[in-house]
């Protein structure tokens, strides 16, 4: 099975071409220029280096969320627009999960966290045993405080990945001894993870339309918050 995984949630964009478990091609930005600039382009050419047609895709998969709001539209979009004109299956992944895949062959308990301003992240805590990734808690938005309350329970190695991992560090200091800042390599949202992440929804029966695809978000955007609190509104 040939998949086409792509991830704009955050700074860093990538795209990845896998045929099963096997990686046969996979483009990684981190720079200033906006996704809009760079992911259809690091797409045709991934297509291009590898010798492949759009039309031999099985399935595509992208991390939905959550994230920026506009990266993550972005690449849910792009997703959406390939898999439409062939009515290609989709798998919408965890951006938070598919970073649990960056330390798989770790034992170890992946907090994966993105930045959410205003000293929140965007939070999840997997436990990675034998290569295998368990969800310990769902997608959630939490306070940096409220996290670090969370990680002072657990006794296991805790490893930090994520384009919030070094802002989680700093916080944290040298308050936990059993924390640990992922090497930059394996930090930040990839899209071979996002694959890893698509086959095992993929070999459960997890796939989705395209017009099923859409972005996932843990809170309203922030010109939407504001104005809710113009309005005297329920954030």
């Amino acid at each position: 099975m040939k998949i086409l995984a792509i991830d704009t949630s955050a700074t860093a964009a990538s795209v990845c071409l896998a045929e099963d478990y096997k990686i046969l091609g996979e483009f990684f930005t981190n720079t200033s220029l906006t996704h809009s600039q760079t992911l259809l382009t690091m797409i045709e050419q991934v297509f291009v280096n590898t010798q492949t047609d759009v039309k031999e895709l099985d399935c595509i998969a992208v991390n939905a969320g959550p994230g920026s709001f506009t990266g993550v539209r972005i690449g849910v979009a792009a997703a959406k627009g390939l898999a439409f004109s062939d009515n290609l299956p989709c798998v919408s992944v965890s951006t938070l999960e598919s970073m649990a895949y960056n330390m798989l062959l770790n034992d170890c308990v992946v907090c994966a966290v993105m930045d959410a301003r205003c000293s929140q992240v965007y939070n999840a805590l997997f436990r990675i045993r034998e290569n295998k990734v368990e969800r310990l808690c769902a997608d959630r938005a939490l306070a940096l405080t409220d996290l670090k309350a969370e990680l002072e329970k657990i006794g296991e190695k805790i490893v930090l990945v994520g384009d919030g991992a070094e802002l989680c560090a700093e916080f944290l200091g040298n308050s936990l001894s059993n924390v640990f800042l992922a090497p930059a390599n394996n930090r930040f949202q990839k899209a071979s993870s996002v694959v890893l992440a698509a086959n095992k929804s993929i070999s459960e029966g997890k796939t989705i339309t395209s017009e099923e695809l859409t972005p996932t978000y843990l809170r309203l955007p922030q010109a939407q918050r504001e104005l809710n609190k113009r309005l005297g509104r329920d954030k």
